[in-house]
C-alpha cells in the first residue's frame, strides 16, 4: 500500500487549493504570534497544551503552515518563490522556520543595542548615558582607527596615496585591447612598483619637503590596506610558480618546492610573524637593518603563498592531459603552454579556492599586532586601554568586524562575478 494515503497533510496538487493556503498561512502565523507574544509579553496563546508540547508550538505549527502551502506550480510567484527556496521539503521547513524564530528572538535586542538605545553625540564618555552602544567612542577615536598613530596633519599624504593607487589599479581596464595581453605584467611587477615609491616617498617621506614618519607610527585600517595589497600581489605569482615547481619533473625543482610549501603549511603564522620580528634580524650582518614592515610583508607572503601553491595545484591537476597534448601538437614549449593553454583554464577553476585564500590573508591580518604594528585590530586594542574609555571594548570590536566583512563581502561578490564572467561549459 502506498505511503502517501498515509499522509492526511499531503499538499502537492491539492483539489482544494485556497483552503490548503488558508490553513497553512493560519498555521503559520500562529506558531510565529506565539513566539513573539511568549518572548516580548509573557503571554503563552497555547498553554492549554502539555508543558513538553507547549515549548515546541511555535516550530510545530510553523511547520505545519510551511507543508500546507507547498504547492507545486501553484501560479503565485510569491508563493512559488518561498516553495523553491525555503519550503522545498519538511526538513527544509523546518530549518526555516527555525531561522525565523531565531531571528525573532535576536534581532529586536540587536537593534535596540546597536541604534534605538545607542548614543551618537557627544565627545567624551559622559555623553554615553543609554543602555545601547556608545558609538561616541567610535566617533572620538575614528581617526586613530583609520590611521594609526600617524600624526593629524600629515594624514592628508596618506589619502592621496591611496587615491593614487587606487587610480592606478582602475587604469588597467580601460588599457587598448591590443595590450590587454600585458596587464597580468602589470599588475604583478609595474603597480607593485608603483605604489611602492608612492608610500616610500609620499606615506614615509623625507623628501620633497614631507616630514618623515616612521613605519612605528603607521596603523590602522590604511595599515591593514597596505599590508593586504602588498601580500596579496606577490603571493599569487610565487603561488603559481611554486604550483608548476611541485608538477615539475626536474627532482631538485620538484622537491624545492614541495620542501617549501610543506614547511609553511606546517607552521603557524604567529610563529612566523615572531621569526619575522624577532629571530630574523640576529641573523642580519652588523648594521643592515630591514624595516619590521618589509619584514612583516615578506612573512605573510611566503606563508600564503604556499596555500595559493596548492589552491593553483588542484585546478592544474584537474584539466584533463588531452589540453597539455593538444598544446604540445601545436609545438608549444613548456612556458608558452602553460602561459596561453594550461593556466588559463586551470585559473578558472580554482577562482573561488582563491578568492578562499585571499580572504584568509585578510582576516589573518591582525596578528601583526603580535609584533607591534597596529593595524585596525591593533589601535583597537590599544584603544580600549585607555582610562577614559574603559568598558567600550564591544563597540570597537563591532566596529571592525562590520569594516572586515564589508571588505571580505566585496571581494567575495567580485570573484562571483569573475567566475560567471570566465564560465565555460565543459
Amino acid at each position: 500500500m502506498s505511503t502517501n494515503k498515509f499522509n492526511i497533510l499531503k499538499s502537492k496538487y491539492h483539489k482544494n487549493r485556497n483552503i490548503s493556503l488558508i490553513l497553512g498561512i493560519l498555521f503559520f502565523s500562529v506558531g510565529i504570534i506565539d513566539f513573539y507574544l511568549n518572548n516580548y509579553f509573557n503571554t503563552n496563546i497555547t498553554s492549554f497544551f502539555p508543558r513538553i508540547i507547549n515549548f515546541f508550538t511555535p516550530l510545530i505549527f510553523g511547520v505545519i503552515g510551511l507543508h500546507l502551502i507547498r504547492i507545486e506550480f501553484s501560479g503565485i510567484k510569491i508563493l512559488d518563490d518561498i516553495n523553491k527556496n525555503i519550503n522545498t521539503s519538511n526538513f527544509n521547513a523546518v530549518l526555516s522556520v527555525s531561522i525565523i524564530l531565531l531571528i525573532i528572538f535576536g534581532l529586536p535586542p540587536l537593534l535596540n543595542w546597536l541604534i534605538l538605545d545607542a548614543n551618537f553625540a557627544g565627545d567624551s564618555k559622559e555623553a554615553c548615558t543609554g543602555g545601547g552602544a556608545c558609538w561616541v567612542y567610535i566617533k572620538v577615536w575614528f581617526n586613530r582607527f583609520m590611521y594609526g598613530m600617524y600624526p593629524n596633519a600629515e594624514q592628508w599624504r596618506v589619502n592621496v596615496t591611496f587615491i593614487a593607487v587606487l587610480f592606478f589599479m582602475a587604469a588597467g581596464f580601460f588599457v587598448p585591447t591590443k595590450l590587454k595581453n600585458y596587464l597580468s605584467l602589470y599588475y604583478t611587477l609595474i603597480l607593485p612598483i608603483i605604489s611602492f615609491i608612492l608610500i616610500y616617498y609620499i606615506i614615509s617621506g623625507g623628501s620633497f619637503g614631507l616630514v618623515w614618519v616612521e613605519t612605528g607610527a603607521w596603523g590602522g585600517l590604511s595599515l591593514t590596506f597596505m599590508v593586504s595589497f602588498f601580500s596579496l600581489i606577490f603571493c599569487f605569482p610565487l603561488g603559481m610558480m611554486l604550483a608548476l615547481g611541485r608538477r615539475s619533473n626536474l627532482p631538485i625543482v620538484k622537491y624545492s618546492s614541495l620542501s617549501f610549501i610543506e614547511f609553511w603549511r606546517g607552521v603557524p603564522l604567529i610563529t612566523v610573524l615572531f621569526m619575522s620580528a624577532v629571530m630574523f634580524p640576529m641573523f642580519l650582518p652588523d648594521g643592515t637593518y630591514v624595516d619590521k614592515l618589509i619584514r612583516v610583508v615578506v612573512a605573510i607572503t611566503l606563508f600564503e603563498a604556499a596555500y595559493t601553491a596548492e589552491v593553483i595545484r588542484g585546478g592544474l591537476q584537474a584539466l584533463p592531459r588531452g589540453q597539455y597534448d593538444a598544446a604540445k601538437s601545436l609545438g608549444m614549449g613548456y612556458w608558452r603552454m602553460h602561459v596561453f593553454v594550461i593556466l588559463p583554464q586551470a585559473l578558472k577553476l580554482v577562482i573561488p579556492g582563491i578568492a578562499n585564500t585571499f580572504l584568509a590573508l585578510i582576516k589573518d591580518t591582525p596578528l601583526i599586532f603580535v609584533v607591534g604594528l597596529l593595524e585596525l585590530v591593533g589601535m583597537l586594542n590599544l584603544a580600549k586601554t585607555n582610562p577614559k574609555w574603559l568598558g567600550f571594548s564591544m563597540e570597537g570590536y563591532v566596529f571592525a568586524g562590520i569594516i572586515f566583512w564589508i571588505i571580505c563581502y566585496s571581494m567575495s561578490k567580485y570573484s562571483q562575478n569573475l567566475e560567471l564572467k570566465y564560465k565555460t561549459d565543459r
